[in-house]
């Protein structure tokens, strides 16, 4: 009987990637039919010069710098000198503190203006003019939409397929265990998520699920290992799963108007602030970092939730973003993000924070010599940190060599090394692996513990699923409504890549172990509900997400003059809203 046992638990283990591989090509496939074309929305037109400007985005930067969207050849143009941009009210134009000023219909504009088709827009000595996009096409692309719509997948087959696939890990789970223990964390994991798809259909009118897909997939494995091992932890890291899907869910709601957003900057990154002095001030020192905060029974990291604020600080609208005011300001919070972090001795995290800020500032500036800047000061910073502090050198001195302190601070990296290798494929099995006897084995070394008891594929391809975010982020920001999307998914999208790789290199000795969490995966509430949170970021970017609910609004709304009506005639139809 035992031996039948083994065998069906082995052939569970051979199909469980078979089935999660389908999950993720179909994410992925889903989401390339569900890309919109890259068509014009309106046009501005140069009678004078006879050139026509074709307006792609919904924030659109104007000037004579070769990065900007509609580049105009003119020495009376400033580099920076405007920018286009479309909110659910109109279009506006915003002088970007430009040295001829803008002008529409003759006069001068002060902040942003509203522009409607057939107006006039002074730049330098062009003057532009507001035009209909061309249409012809018009019926070709919604043909083509309807076309690729017709092949998105419904989140009702992505969703059957991952609760088949928890099913098998959890049967192979209770095989192993003997025990029932893990039927309670799965089969609350399966209704969470039907019911919040349920919720997403129904309420939220949502037409894509690729991305929740994906976080499910991981976060219901994550919850089964954890049962494996330990049952009351995979229920409050159930509980953290529903947490987490309820701030997406909220910051989906906040972050749909980009305008409200940047009204509440300020005050996020005051908050921003005070998370991370909390922890120094009344926080508990836990593995070396003064990052937890305990309330009787609970405790919290403030530092993951930190991260999402973060993201709204660093991110920002074009109009806004071309202000040196706006930069300098995210350059303090910067600062003192990560300067409370080394006082918690969070290097992990400060890590993860400045590599952020790298990828923001970056996409802020385009520019590889503010790069190369701040990574001069980060090292100048870290030898003076050292210098001060030399006990901090000391924690990372078993990088690079841990067999030579296998039995002091390179003792985890080499268990996990040892009993990763020893699950070869397709693992020994879920709770029968031996590394769980080995501290942080369900957060810290989580990559490892999958590799000994699921296999080494099952762990490669997880890896490339939360690498496969940044891609989706990188995908879906190319026709993103405002660049504070594109700035937030990338960079939400960059973090959690970033974080995984801190975790899974660090684990197998090839980074320093800095103690950071896979995410979605590990064992730990403050994670899972943090790492929803930026994925609401990425969500939010795509243009499906909240395409529905646009069309039922304008459809609710009925113009209040006719410039309105012409404008909203050209860049409001069928076409334009249902992306």
């Amino acid at each position: 009987m035992n031996d039948i046992l083994e065998m069906f638990s082995f052939v569970l283990r051979l199909i469980a990637p078979l089935v999660a591989i389908i999950v993720i090509v179909l994410c992925f496939v889903s989401l390339r039919y569900g890309r919109r074309d890259k068509h014009a929305l309106i046009a501005l037109e140069d009678e004078e010069r006879k050139i026509r400007y074709p307006v792609l985005f919904w924030e659109n930067s104007i000037g004579r710098s070769r990065n900007s969207d509609i580049r105009i050849n003119d020495l009376t143009v400033s580099r920076d000198h405007a920018v286009l941009l479309r909110r659910d009210d109109g279009w506006f134009i915003t002088d970007t503190g430009s040295k001829a000023g803008v002008y529409v219909n003759g006069e001068l504009t002060e902040g942003r203006q509203a522009v409607y088709i057939g107006d006039k827009v002074t730049i330098g000595t062009s003057v532009l003019t507001l035009r209909r996009a061309d249409a012809p096409q018009d019926l070709e692309q919604r043909q083509r939409r309807k076309s690729r719509e017709a092949k998105t997948l419904p989140g009702s087959v992505l969703l059957s397929f991952i609760t088949v696939y928890t099913i098998i890990i959890a049967v192979e789970a209770l095989i192993n265990m003997g025990n029932l223990d893990v039927v309670v964390p799965t089969v609350g994991f399966l209704a969470v998520s039907w019911g919040y798809f349920a919720m997403s259909e129904s309420v939220f009118k949502r037409r894509n699920f690729e991305l929740e897909s994906l976080a499910l997939l991981l976060s219901g494995t994550g919850i089964v290992i954890t049962a494996a091992h330990d049952t009351r932890q995979a229920i409050v890291q159930l509980v953290a799963m529903v947490l987490g899907i309820a701030i997406f869910c909220f910051m989906l709601w906040f972050i749909e108007i980009p305008d409200r957003v940047m009204k509440w900057r300020l005050a996020t990154s005051i908050v921003t602030i005070l998370l991370l002095a909390s922890s120094l001030a009344i926080g508990t020192v836990q593995n070396g970092a003064k990052n937890w905060i305990v309330l009787g029974p609970v405790s919290i990291q403030p530092s993951e939730f930190a991260k999402i604020a973060y993201i709204f600080v660093g991110a920002s609208t074009l109009d806004q973003l071309q202000t040196k005011k706006n930069l300098f300001g995210f350059i303090i919070v910067t600062s003192a993000c990560v300067g409370l972090l080394f006082l918690m001795s969070d290097f992990g995290t400060a890590i993860i924070f400045f590599i952020t800020f790298l990828i923001i500032a970056f996409m802020r500036s385009g520019d590889i010599k503010t790069i190369i800047l701040a990574v001069t000061a980060a090292v100048l910073g870290v030898v003076v940190i050292l210098t001060i502090k030399p006990y901090i050198a000391e924690r990372f001195a078993a990088w690079g060599h841990v067999w030579e302190y296998a039995d002091s601070t390179g003792y985890q990296q080499v268990n996990t090394l040892i009993y990763s290798a020893s699950g070869g494929l397709f693992g020994v099995g879920l709770s029968k692996g031996y590394l769980q006897y080995v501290f942080a084995s369900e957060n810290d070394l989580v990559f490892g513990l999958i590799s000994e008891e699921m296999g080494l594929t099952i762990a490669v391809m997880f890896g490339v699923v939360i690498g496969g975010f940044m891609i989706y982020a990188r995908t879906v920001t190319t026709r993103s409504r405002s660049t504070f999307y594109s700035i937030a998914a990338c960079t939400a999208g960059g973090m959690l890549v970033f974080q995984a790789a801190l975790n899974i290199f660090g684990v197998v000795d090839i980074l320093p172990l800095t103690g950071v969490t896979l995410p979605f995966i590990s064992y730990g509430g403050s994670s899972m509900a943090a790492c929803w949170g930026i994925l609401a970021f990425i969500k939010a970017a795509d243009e499906r997400t909240y395409s529905r609910k646009r069309m039922k609004s304008r459809k609710e709304k009925r113009p209040v003059n006719a410039a309105v009506s012409v404008s909203q005639q050209n860049d409001d139809g069928e076409d334009y809203i249902e992306v």
